[in-house]
């Protein structure tokens, strides 16, 4: 006679747990839990009951008792697989990715070819951006079943993370030729699509997800990034709008919204959901700096301390206000990078300029500075625009005087790229072999600033005759002021070098992409934030063919004047 094994129901038990599963499946969750609950005090390590209670808990948003369940199944059982998929679900849902990643490794290491258990490895794995790792997991799905579309279309996932998009769009075709409604694979579909700029065919695909999945938050945001990219802000202020309807605290769509509106010249709404910037994917949480000020009351008094919280040209853009906050009674203090350190220190108001992570003087209020446009409830309309507000420094001018006035003129500083790391690089900056129209000219003489050269950049420089390269013989931003003041020209694509000369009144031409920034407007030849800078504007998405042959025809007759 066999002996009865505890982890299996019998008898009543077993009436039990399939009358609790049947209220389960009915959504009759409370009624389940009380027989569940019944059921694992007369057997606490029966292992069915013990899932299906995780699995109630954790529906039911409780993870923390789902963990409890799903580990004591783990111990029950530990040689099996399913209890530790659903203790790593478990723990993915409690934010605990790493100790998920763990439990799944030791669910495959029980069973190595096991689809369920490399899949959510996979998962867990491109959540934490281990993307490489996460491909080794969907790929050896498919060697075990060439035709699992779930795995094609998580892979096409990881594969995007790796920068690889035209492989991750191949990837979605195959998953949809084996399953043509499958949402991930037509997700990642879409934006494979939109990474690869074709941006058309992604407005195309988003619109099908929406249409088949229409509380799907992130096609719908992401529909209104492909939007912007077509320059059709309007409408997509209102796919981020369906976003925010299903889930009114979605930061990334509230940011998207704020930059589409800030682009069509809502200033009053853009300003304000700006402030959603904090909390959008991936960013840190803010430093809590003390008390902070938005605008909320007059400053009379007050020391107001300014924090650098994004790019260069950011800072110095908004850097226009601190003027404002001093003739308004405050002392104004300012943590900037460093390379900002010396030339902010000359700025009307600013009483004290800290390097960013130095100790901080004392202060009774904050502000970032991408928060100053709020704080003064700034309209298209009311943008300060008192410029030159920045200026080199005599000293570093005459450093430099040598050099650039050895050229003959007109003496042009240009630069052609921005941030290799900033997410728009790609459509901002420009190939130095593009700009060979302008050196074949012989209109001017060029200054390069360009501080980080790429891989075909030296190359292309030594072709170009008479070009002075100094990006790499340039300190802080002090440097460039010095050098910027004694050309005649700056010609520079929308950098921290654009917003330092407009700032600093000297003739400025920003060459920009079909979809620019917010800032320089969508359409006009000026911006309202540097009304004497002429824009130049790529015609149709890509075309810098188009922009560096009006370049060439503005240089040719800066030259003649000259």
């Amino acid at each position: 006679m066999s002996k009865p094994n505890p982890q299996q129901p019998s008898g009543n038990l077993g009436v039990l747990l399939a009358q609790a599963a049947t209220l389960h499946r009915q959504g009759q969750f409370r009624e389940a839990e009380k027989i569940y609950a019944r059921i694992l005090k007369q057997a606490p390590d029966q292992v069915e009951t013990l899932l299906l209670m995780a699995q109630l808990q954790l529906g039911l948003g409780r993870p923390a008792r789902a963990r409890d369940h799903a580990a004591a199944a783990v111990r029950a059982r530990p040689n099996t697989v399913e209890p530790l998929l659903l203790l790593g679900h478990v723990q993915r849902a409690l934010k605990q990715d790493e100790e998920a990643i763990a439990t799944f490794e030791k669910a495959i290491a029980l069973d190595t070819s096991h689809i369920d258990a490399l899949g959510c490895l996979g998962d867990a794995l491109l959540a934490r951006g281990r993307a490489a790792e996460a491909l080794g997991c969907f790929d050896k799905i498919l060697v075990h079943a060439p035709r699992h579309p779930e795995a094609l279309a998580n892979r096409a996932a990881a594969l995007a993370a790796l920068g690889r998009f035209a492989e991750a769009l191949a990837s979605c075709e195959a998953a949809l030729a084996l399953a043509p409604g499958h949402p991930v694979a037509l997700y990642n579909r879409a934006n494979a699509l939109a990474n690869l700029d074709r941006h058309a065919e992604a407005l195309a695909a988003y619109d099908r997800v929406v249409g088949l999945f229409p509380q799907h938050l992130a096609a719908w945001n992401n529909r209104g990034n492909t939007l912007m990219a077509l320059k059709r802000h309007r409408e997509a202020i209102d796919s981020f709008g369906c976003a925010i309807a299903l889930q009114p605290d979605f930061a990334d769509a509230h940011f998207g919204q704020a930059l589409a509106l800030l682009a069509v010249g809502d200033y009053g709404r853009g300003f304000a959901e700006y402030e959603w910037r904090w909390k959008r994917s991936g960013m840190p949480a803010p430093r809590a700096y003390g008390r902070l000020w938005r605008g909320e009351f007059p400053l009379q008094g007050k020391r107001i301390l300014l924090t650098a919280e994004q790019g260069l040209g950011d800072t110095i853009q908004f850097a226009r206000y601190v003027p404002l906050l001093a003739r308004g009674g405050a002392t104004a203090l300012l943590e900037v990078p460093a390379e900002l350190v010396s030339l902010l220190s000359r700025l009307e108001g600013a009483t004290q300029v800290v390097p960013r992570g130095e100790p901080l003087p004392a202060f009774d209020v904050y502000c970032p500075f991408g928060s100053l446009p709020l704080a003064f409830k700034t309209e298209l309309a009311t943008v300060p625009a008192q410029i030159p507000y920045l200026a080199a420094d005599q000293a570093r001018i005459e450093k430099w005087r040598p050099r650039i006035q050895a050229l003959d003129p007109p003496r042009v500083a240009l630069v052609w790229a921005g941030n290799p790391h900033h997410v728009n690089d790609r459509n901002r900056s420009i190939a130095p072999a593009k700009l060979r129209p302008l050196w074949e000219a012989g209109a001017a003489r060029f200054v390069s600033l360009q501080r980080e050269l790429r891989a075909t950049d030296a190359a292309e420089l030594k072709s170009v005759p008479g070009l002075l390269h100094l990006g790499d013989s340039l300190g802080d931003l002090d440097d460039t002021a010095a050098v910027l003041a004694l050309c005649d020209l700056v010609i520079a694509v929308d950098t921290a070098v654009a917003h330092l000369a407009a700032a600093m009144g000297r003739p400025t031409w920003v060459l920009l992409p079909f979809a620019p920034d917010w800032r320089w407007t969508l359409d006009s030849g000026h911006s309202p934030w540097y009304p004497a800078a002429r824009l130049f504007r790529q015609p149709q998405p890509g075309d810098w063919d188009s922009v560096i042959g009006r370049v060439r025809a503005e240089l040719g007759a800066l030259g003649a004047n000259s």
